[in-house]
């Protein structure tokens, strides 16, 4: 194809710069040009040489008539067919080495090499497509090294740009929705270093993700061996401050890659386990400087570098994508230990901006029970990593009291935690801290006056029920009246502060936590009891107690489902419309919900249903995620699931009234048996009146949040208001747009303050998609930026069939997985097994129709755990990887009991 093509041709347009160039055009060299630019112009040992910027590429497949033509054909394969995928690479990658390099590029490329006097050189892809959270590019394009003529230098640009389109990079885009059309590549062009030693270093360690620790892989002659996997290196851990040798493992080192003066390379093969690749001299040298690198740059770094002739040179940098953000707090020297609320409650994504700022005034609020000053701006307890939320328990770790309530509490809710914390408490190096007066000032009274409400609860479950139940509505209730004043964005951010600080935690937790307290303390009595009686009664079973409480009253989400089942016993009255709605598409039914043109009795039932509940939705605890009144298609997809019950014994009020009937027989068994050991009638007695009050008090442990999630929906249905009224003026592009900026952003946004706030919330979308797909998420981290991920074991022995957690509701069920990550997209089937990251309540209308349950994270009181024995089907928490090693379609059997999950086929 002529030059006369391209639009711009390459004599009108600079399409080489300089390594070093602090030229505008850095924006068009990719990560890697960028990064090595930046390093140059900073003074750093960078190999001479220049950067073939992206515009070059374009206009090469311009060119050759391959615009457009890749990133359709790449679009339409299917990346798990890799025979496919290996064809089509083959295919365009022939497609570059078949074309022709405009003449006046091809002269531009000269010219540059004959600048810096055509030594042996290296040429290097730069893509510019993003590494993802804990994803890299990095080698998905090509390296060419010891380019020695101008023509080979040519073969090897082309060589290069044509491996954007390799099968792991097209695979790689695929994998994580990056737009084909999108992604171009720049070439960088470096002095060929004729390494004697070569490696790369880490300063972070990777694999514990301390940032006090340098990790140095190192080999004999040049770094290729070891990136492409052909050489075992040397292994270095050296502690960063001191530049101490902490571990020194010698590898074989048996490849050795040399360049040969012809151009290519040579390859020598020696055992040299006995020799060590560096110096201690050198190691502490490359220590130093990976963390002059690093203070370049806002994340940890990945660097390649080489020894030529004593001289060290740095030749690339990049970021370390595996390594999970530490949270920003104030750095006074200290240890910090952080456990994630996202594990806690069974929220493994990030939060939005506002949702992230409304949970820092939530624990505002809790400070302010203990008359402690704080605000969400500057309260010490919640910090945000990775865009998710971590509490910082340091200071409860630095006293005994603390301690001991964390070592208690912890292992309830996330047991994973729990365990990293104990493994690890003799190591950390804390000072201790004793109880302040101030604070002592406030948790004495209020410790206090818990204490009497819990003790009023115990005297008097059911009219503590009753009086509790009145009292949150009246909450709510004035709460809304309060809201109606607020008619400005600036007045309904007031309300959401104000909200947070008086009408949350402060009010909620001494109504609401004192009877869950008096029923849970009788449930571990009643435990306790189960658990005495058991070695000597065959009767009794250690977990015996737990059936107690089956189908809890007062339990608002079991209420939730069971109005939810109600509906779809409405929709059942027609069967046509049940059958219609059954088969139709979830998404099109709530599109006609929203405008009122479903049916007149389904319609009529789901607006009663979502007018009590419709301020829920998934991972609610986020202020900023949509809840079932705007998008009901979750709901939609339960009652499909509902309708598909055929057994009117599995029906879901069926079930419970069932739970009702074994949780009398429990206490008649446990009561029994306690007559029979005892010999007296103080026996049944005790476990009456035990049970009396965990089935009045014990459901209230699902209603703090819930009543939280109620005003929550009330301010958020106010500010989407405002969003609306933003949209219509022009500055947001879409109402919901308001929660991806932060409380402080919003106030200046309603002062009329001038920006681009599309732009900014566009940006933030684009990153919480990233943020997304990152895999793993730890339990624990520490402010040195060690991560703790594993569950409760990763395996029972070596048997790869078996798969243990802990036990959190009692049972036996076999059944077929169904792996869910979005509720928002799942359908389970009568009896499937539910297997999921982690449930909060708006995952709960999937239980009535689940066999069982397993979750990645959790325990015995974590939510999950807790609705699953109400509902009577086995559950297991805290199981490493489930979603991960269970497949959907596999044959299981899940032990509630024991905690272990059989894979049969």
């Amino acid at each position: 194809m002529p030059d006369s093509v391209i639009h711009s041709s390459p004599k009108d347009r600079n399409y080489c710069i300089p390594l070093n160039t602090s030229d505008s055009e850095l924006v068009n060299v990719g990560g890697k040009g960028q990064n090595l630019a930046l390093l140059a112009r900073a003074g750093f040992p960078v190999p001479e040489g220049f950067i073939i910027i992206t515009s070059a590429y374009e206009a090469f497949v311009e060119n050759a008539g391959l615009t457009g033509r890749m990133a359709a054909e790449a679009s339409t394969i299917d990346v798990s067919d890799h025979l496919a995928l290996s064809t089509l690479s083959d295919k365009l990658r022939d497609s570059f080495r078949a074309a022709d390099m405009p003449t006046q590029l091809a002269a531009q490329i000269r010219s540059a090499y004959a600048e810096i006097g055509r030594p042996p050189v290296a040429v290097r892809s730069s893509a510019t497509s993003e590494d993802l959270p804990g994803m890299s590019f990095a080698g998905q394009q090509d390296t060419v090294l010891n380019v020695v003529d101008d023509d080979s230098l040519l073969r090897a640009v082309t060589e290069c740009w044509s491996s954007l389109w390799t099968a792991r990079a097209i695979a790689y885009r695929a994998r994580n929705q990056i737009d084909n059309s999108t992604v171009s590549l720049a070439v960088v062009v470096q002095q060929m270093v004729p390494s004697q030693t070569s490696g790369v270093l880490f300063t972070a360690n990777p694999l514990t993700g301390k940032r006090s620790e340098t990790v140095i892989d190192a080999t004999f002659g040049l770094g290729e061996s070891l990136v492409s996997g052909k050489v075992e290196p040397d292994h270095y851990v050296v502690d960063s401050a001191s530049r101490r040798v902490l571990r020194k493992e010698l590898g074989a080192k048996a490849t050795i890659l040399q360049a040969q003066a012809g151009g290519g390379l040579s390859t020598e093969q020696a055992d040299r386990s006995h020799q060590q690749a560096l110096t201690d001299d050198q190691i502490a040298q490359l220590t130093q400087l990976g963390q002059e690198v690093a203070r370049h740059y806002p994340t940890p770094q990945d660097i390649e570098w080489a020894f030529a002739a004593d001289r060290l040179f740095l030749l690339q940098s990049r970021p370390i994508t595996s390594l999970f953000p530490v949270p920003h707090a104030q750095d006074n020297g200290e240890l910090k230990v952080y456990i994630s609320l996202g594990a806690i409650q069974g929220i493994m994504g990030p939060f939005t901006p506002l949702g992230m700022d409304m949970l820092r005034g939530l624990f505002a609020g809790i400070r302010h029970l203990f008359s402690l000053d704080a605000s969400l701006y500057d309260q010490p307890l919640v910090h945000a990593a990775a865009d998710r939320p971590w509490i910082h328990v340091t200071g409860a770790l630095q006293n005994p009291l603390g301690r001991l309530i964390i070592y208690r509490a912890l292992p309830l809710v996330e047991p994973g935690a729990a365990l990293a914390i104990r493994d690890l408490i003799s190591d950390l190096e804390f000072s201790t801290s004793k109880l302040t007066l101030s604070f002592l000032r406030g948790v004495i009274p209020f410790v206090l006056k818990m204490l009497k409400s819990v003790f009023k609860a115990f005297l008097n479950p059911v009219a503590n029920a009753h009086n509790v139940r009145r009292a949150a509505e009246d909450h709510v209730a004035a709460t809304t009246e309060k809201l109606l004043g607020a008619r400005t964005l600036s007045e309904r951010l007031d309300f959401c502060e104000w909200l947070c600080y008086n009408a949350a935690f402060p009010p909620l937790l001494p109504l609401l936590i004192p009877p869950v307290v008096a029923g849970y303390a009788s449930l571990r009595l009643l435990n306790l009891i189960a658990a005495k009686l058991a070695p000597t009664d065959p009767e009794i079973s250690t977990q015996l107690a737990l059936e107690l409480t089956r189908s809890l009253p007062n339990n608002v989400t079991t209420e939730m489902d069971l109005a939810l089942w109600d509906v779809a016993v409405r929709i059942r009255e027609d069967d046509s419309v049940a059958h219609n709605f059954a088969v139709a598409d979830p998404a099109t039914l709530a599109q006609q919900f929203k405008e009122r043109a479903l049916p007149a009795a389904i319609q009529e039932a789901l607006e009663d249903y979502l007018r009590r509940y419709g301020m829920r939705g998934i991972a609610e605890l986020d202020f900023g995620r949509p809840r079932w009144q705007e998008q009901p298609d979750p709901i939609i997809r339960a009652l499909q699931s509902y309708l598909s019950i055929a057994d009117e014994n599995l029906a879901p009020d069926r079930h419970f009234l069932q739970g009702e009937q074994d949780a009398v027989q429990a206490q008649k068994r446990l009561a029994a048996a306690a007559d029979r050991a005892w010999a007296a009638p103080l026996g049944s007695w005790l476990v009456g009146l035990l049970a009396k009050r965990v089935r009045a008090l014990a459901g209230f442990r699902e209603t703090p949040k819930f009543t939280i999630i109620r005003l929550f929906g009330i301010a958020r249905t106010a500010l989407l208001e405002s969003g609306q009224e933003l949209t219509d003026s022009g500055v947001l592009e879409q109402p919901d747009d308001l929660f991806y900026l932060s409380l402080r952003e919003l106030r200046t946004l309603s002062f009329g303050a001038p920006g681009d706030w599309k732009k900014l919330v566009r940006a933030r979308r684009l990153a919480e998609r990233n943020e997304q797909r990152r895999r793993p998420i730890p339990r624990l981290l520490l402010s040195d930026g060690a991560a703790f991920y594993a569950g409760i074991t990763a395996a029972a022995a070596d048997d790869k069939s078996i798969l243990v957690g802990s036990g959190v509701s009692p049972g036996l069920v076999e059944g077929t997985v169904k792996v869910v990550c979005n509720p928002l997209e799942a359908r389970i089937e009568s009896g499937d097994i539910l297997v999921c990251p982690g449930t909060d309540p708006a995952w709960t209308p999937l239980f009535l129709t689940a066999g069982g349950l397993v979750m990645e994270v959790g325990g015995m009181m974590t939510h999950g755990s807790v609705v699953a024995r109400e509902c009577g089907i086995p559950a297991v928490a805290g199981v490493d990887r489930a979603t991960e090693r269970l497949r959907t379609g596999q044959r299981v059997r899940v032990d509630g009991s024991s905690g272990q999950i059989e894979i049969l086929g």
